[in-house]
C-alpha cells in the first residue's frame, strides 16, 4: 500500500496528520514506515496486560501510561509541531512530566518504552527504533520477545544505551525509571 499521498522525499508531521485515519505510518527523520496489519492476538494480550498493570500502578499519580495507537512526536529542536519529522507510536509508554502530554499525544521523548517484537516488526524496533529512542532520550526501553518469553531492558546512562539486560517473562520486573511499578509475568499469557 502507497502512501496516502504524493511521494516526497520528505514527510513531516503535518503530512502525517493529513493522511486518512484507517492508514497507519510512522515518521522517522521524515521516512514514512507502513505499520504491519492488526497484530496477532498474543500481541494484543501481551500489550493490554502490560499496560493494565502499569497502569494500576500509576492510577493517581502525575505520570501517565499510554497505548497505541498514541503519536509520539520526537523533534530535533524546538521546531513546531508541524516541521516534526519523526512521529511513532510505541505499544505502551510511561510519561512522567504532564506539560509533555497534549490532545495529540506526547511531545517529547517519552521515560519509558515497551514493544512486543512480532516477526514483521522485529529488525525495526530492535534496530531503527532502538537508535532512535536512544537520540531522543527515552530513558528506557523494554523490547518484549513473545515467543522466546524474554525481555530485553535497555537503560539510557550518559546519553547512551549500556548493554542491555535480558531476562525471561517469569516472576517480575521493575521499571527501572519507575521502581514502585512492578511487572508480574506470571499472569500473562503463554
Amino acid at each position: 500500500m502507497g502512501l496516502p499521498q504524493r511521494k516526497i522525499d520528505h514527510y513531516t508531521y503535518a503530512d502525517y496528520a493529513a493522511w486518512p485515519d484507517d492508514v497507519r505510518y510512522e515518521l522517522i527523520d521524515g521516512e514514512a514506515y507502513a505499520m504491519a496489519p492488526a497484530p496477532t492476538r498474543t500481541h494484543q494480550l501481551l500489550v493490554g496486560e502490560l499496560f493494565a498493570q502499569v497502569y494500576n500502578a500509576l492510577k493517581g499519580k502525575p505520570c501517565q501510561p499510554f497505548v497505541a495507537p498514541f503519536d509520539v512526536r520526537l523533534p530535533h529542536a524546538d521546531e513546531a509541531d508541524e516541521r516534526v519529522d519523526t512521529v511513532v507510536q510505541p505499544d505502551v509508554l510511561v510519561v512522567r512530566d504532564p506539560a509533555k502530554v497534549d490532545e495529540r499525544g506526547v511531545r517529547g521523548a517519552p521515560d519509558w518504552v515497551a514493544e512486543v517484537i512480532s516477526p514483521s516488526s522485529a529488525a525495526h524496533d530492535q534496530i531503527t527504533k532502538l537508535a532512535l529512542y536512544e537520540r531522543a532520550g527515552v530513558l528506557e526501553y523494554w523490547l518484549l520477545h513473545p515467543t522466546d518469553r524474554l525481555v530485553t531492558v535497555y537503560r539510557l546512562v550518559d546519553g547512551r544505551y549500556g548493554r542491555p539486560e535480558i531476562s525471561e517473562m517469569k516472576d517480575s520486573l521493575a521499571l527501572g525509571v519507575l521502581p514502585a511499578v512492578t511487572v508480574d509475568w506470571s499472569v500473562f499469557p503463554n
